[in-house]
Parts: structure tokens; C-alpha cells; sequence
């Protein structure tokens, strides 16, 4: 399996997400190439900021293997992870993480630069089917307005 194929899969959460009316950030947990979690913005379904695509995957996977840590996972995220998520991702000391496109106005990198603030020994892979993450994001506040 890809890096493209786990990200079309999380593109599909996104997309719940946009049908929803919710921010399209869509997220899936992978563990020995097979999906364990799957996650999707709910942050207006539940009344909840902290409902993240990728917050709602951790807990999933967390549950799914019976661990507090997912040192041999991958998470696909569609929008590259905010402050709090990062900030989880750390915790989980996720193996890998992989987003599509960049947050210029919430990704973790406007409060920490470039360094990223996940596990030391976390990989972080970027830009994966970035064109069409960016641009269900685009579209979705083009209709809000």
C-alpha cells in the first residue's frame, strides 16, 4: 500500500466531514498497512474544539490495539496537524506522521516554526495528494461565504 492510497482513504473522511458542515479534515490510523482508525472533523456535531479529525483517530486506535502508545502506526491526515494535535501525535509517539497540505494560519508550524514538536522519533512525511486536500478545504469555505 501507498502513502497515496491511505490518503485518498482519509480524503473520504474529509469529505464526511464537508457533508456534515464541518471543517473537511479527514484522518486514518494504519498499522501494519491495514486501517485501525478512521476520524473526521466533529468539532460542531459534538460542540467540541478539541473533536479533531486526527484527536477522534488516536482515541479509535488507542481502543482498537489496547495502547496508550502507537510507536509502529501511521497517521494520514488530510490538513497538516494544529498545536493540540501535535501535541497528541507527541504523546501517542506515533511512528509516522504523513499530512496533504499545509495550515498557514493553524498548522503547528506557525507556533513552532519549522522543528516539528512530535515524538523525537516520529517521521514526518508532507505533501501527499496536497492539490486535492487544499482544495476540498477551498471549496468548502468558497460555499461558507
Amino acid at each position: 500500500m501507498t502513502d497515496e492510497h491511505f490518503m485518498q482513504q482519509a480524503l473520504k473522511e474529509a469529505r464526511r466531514a464537508y457533508e456534515l458542515g464541518e471543517i473537511p479534515i479527514g484522518a486514518v490510523v494504519v498499522w501494519n498497512d491495514r486501517i485501525i482508525s478512521r476520524g473526521h472533523n466533529q468539532t460542531e456535531q459534538l460542540n467540541d474544539c478539541t473533536a479533531h479529525a486526527e484527536m477522534i483517530a488516536l482515541t479509535s486506535a488507542f481502543n482498537e490495539v489496547g495502547a496508550k502508545y502507537l510507536t509502529d502506526a501511521t497517521i494520514y491526515v488530510t490538513i497538516e496537524p494544529c498545536l493540540m494535535c501535535c501535541g497528541a501525535l507527541y504523546w501517542s509517539k506515533m511512528g509516522r506522521v504523513v499530512y496533504g497540505g499545509g495550515d498557514v494560519k493553524n498548522g503547528y508550524k506557525q507556533v513552532i516554526g519549522e522543528k516539528h514538536g512530535f515524538h523525537p522519533k516520529t517521521q514526518i512525511s508532507y505533501g501527499v495528494l496536497a492539490d486535492e486536500c487544499i482544495s476540498l478545504m477551498k471549496d468548502f469555505f468558497v460555499a461558507k461565504r
